[in-house]
């Protein structure tokens, strides 16, 4: 790879295991946002889903990270951590987004891209975050919590789960009668907005740093 972050976009892996509607907005706004990032690689980390479509459809190259059912969740988790690393480093990728991505990272790929993983969470942490609080499981937690108002967190990836240092949040409204589905609603386009401004703020550390690449 030629030249310094600074003189170019960065090459972004996007990592999901749903539907895709983040990626896609992501996809969508990378136009408007050539000089900052490019992606050039989508993965999944479940089988069959959207998300590679949508990739495929706008020309990105895309495959799935998948593991044997029968092992543990940490074997799992660990396999395909692998898995990612190696896409990534075949591929040259300076920044990795999780974009709805459901597996938990380990080692040796958190190390290695130490700093430059970020991920998206559907409330504002450190609230409603950890092991299980993923998709409806947070709405379901904020409305019975009372709160007033939900969001959306960016933060970069480290070693635990939801852990790691905050980007940005948006705030939007919990209404009265909200239901998990219709806050999720308000929280998703939120998010839409929310990963791109998240990856800029990433791309500005990035560049900052002295690595060629």
């Amino acid at each position: 790879m030629t030249g310094t972050a600074g003189e170019r976009p960065l090459r972004t892996g996007v990592i999901a295991s749903g539907n895709g509607t983040t990626l896609q907005a992501i996809i969508d706004a990378q136009g408007a946002r050539s000089g900052v990032y490019s992606v050039e690689l989508v993965l999944t980390d479940r089988k069959n889903a959207f998300a590679r479509e949508r990739a495929l459809r706008a020309g990105i190259p895309a495959a799935e990270v998948l593991t044997d059912s029968s092992l543990s969740r940490e074997e799992r988790r660990k396999v395909v951590s692998g898995m990612v690393l190696e896409y990534a480093s075949r591929n040259n990728l300076d920044i990795l987004v999780l974009a709805g991505s459901l597996t938990i990272f380990t080692d040796p790929l958190i190390t290695a891209y130490s700093g430059r993983i970020i991920n998206l969470h559907p409330a504002l942490l450190p609230r409603f975050g950890g092991p299980g609080m993923y998709g409806r499981h947070v709405h379901e937690a904020v409305l019975a919590s009372g709160e007033t108002e939900s969001g959306c967190t960016v933060h970069l990836v480290d070693s635990g789960c939801d852990t790691g240092p905050i980007l940005l949040q948006r705030r939007v409204p919990v209404l009265p009668g909200d239901t998990p589905d219709t806050l999720a609603a308000r929280v998703h386009e939120a998010e839409h907005t929310a990963i791109i401004d998240g990856i800029v703020e990433l791309s500005k550390q990035f560049r900052n740093r002295t690595i060629l690449f």
